[in-house]
């Protein structure tokens, strides 16, 4: 069976959605599915505004001619930037059915950088999805958002961690006074990453990923450990060697990190939002406070072990079984709509 998925969001990008779709790829393929990602580095692309990190793809209208050569069984769209939106377009003119996800609050994400509101963002996002099957979110909390935003046959896909990369038994690596509070993910505004580094706490703060506001935060404060983006061993490293996790985010849908974090054996400290609460246990795995600093000396509290007990819950095998059971799978044919190809 061919599985194709497409997604605006890939690599060189390092995000929560590029490393589910790259785990979910690994994990179909190792099902004996073969999958095809139709991505930005299939085209000419640009640099997205404010956020050059980020390749718009362009001159997407080969895309009509890939899915016929991979001749797909079923067809996920990921993200509804210029790829998923033209691959939307062609299931759409030759009715072949495909699923979509809600990964990323872009409407939000959209409002804090440009004067546009998320209300009128979500109007086009209501559109891109109700076309889909189903639209696949990774939490409850997510669906009921949405729910309230208008949007129809939303399913639950959660996600996993690599529970043998991502364990507390790592090397001794000094990370600085303790205790150690590391944030791992996107420097970027919408991280909410100055409510994390304005904290008055002992110890040291890590700050370990990459993003357009890091030259501007490395400049406001001089005393917080900046690492860069880190990968593999050295990313388990950090985790496993720190003292508490701190997630600041407010706008993240899920948060990957923070199941490497507790897969890592490692308390969470976080907002009690979206996100957060449909990962953490709050006093268990982690501390959910509108007050962040009290939720880290909540955090330093809790049992390591415990964390690691969760987490184990969430082998990426399981999340991609969820994953396959959502999607529409149907034979490859063009013998009504082969004049009409895109």
């Amino acid at each position: 069976m061919r599985i194709l998925i497409a997604t605006d969001a890939w690599e060189p990008q390092v995000n929560g959605v590029v490393r589910t779709l790259k785990n979910t790829r690994s994990s179909l393929e190792s099902l004996g599915y073969e999958v095809q990602v139709i991505s930005p580095d299939n085209f000419w692309s640009l640099p997205c505004p404010t956020y050059p990190e980020i390749q718009l793809a362009w001159g997407v209208a080969p895309v009509g001619k890939m899915i016929r050569n991979f001749a797909p069984h079923a067809i996920h769209i990921a993200t509804e930037g210029p790829v998923g939106l033209a691959v939307r377009t062609w299931c759409v003119v030759h009715e072949f059915p495909f699923t979509t996800c809600f990964t990323t609050r872009f409407p939000e994400y959209i409002s804090v950088r440009l004067p546009i509101s998320s209300e009128l963002s979500y109007g086009y996002f209501r559109w891109f999805h109700c076309g889909a099957s189903c639209t696949m979110v990774s939490t409850p909390s997510m669906e009921k958002e949405l729910k309230a935003q208008g949007f129809r046959n939303l399913a639950r896909w959660s996600r996993g961690v690599d529970l043998d990369l991502f364990n507390p038994w790592k090397p001794y690596s000094e990370l600085g006074e303790s205790p150690v509070c590391l944030y791992v993910g996107r420097v970027a505004v919408e991280k909410n990453l100055r409510a994390f580094l304005d904290l008055d706490l002992p110890g040291t703060k890590v700050v370990v990923g990459d993003g357009p506001d890091l030259k501007a935060l490395k400049e406001d404060y001089p005393g917080v450990s900046f690492r860069g983006p880190l990968f593999g061993e050295d990313l388990a490293s950090m985790y496993a060697n720190a003292d508490v996790f701190v997630f600041p985010s407010r706008t993240d849908t899920f948060g990957i990190v923070m199941l490497e974090a507790m897969a890592s054996g490692l308390p969470v400290a976080a907002y009690n939002v979206t996100g957060p609460k449909d990962v953490v246990m709050d006093g268990v795995t982690g501390c959910l406070r509108e007050d962040l600093k009290g939720a880290v000396y909540g955090a330093l509290e809790l049992n390591r072990a415990d964390c690691r007990d969760m987490a184990m819950q969430r082998s990426w095998k399981a999340a991609t079984e969820q994953f396959l059971s959502k999607l529409h799978f149907q034979e490859f044919s063009f013998s009504r709509t082969e004049s009409r190809a895109v």
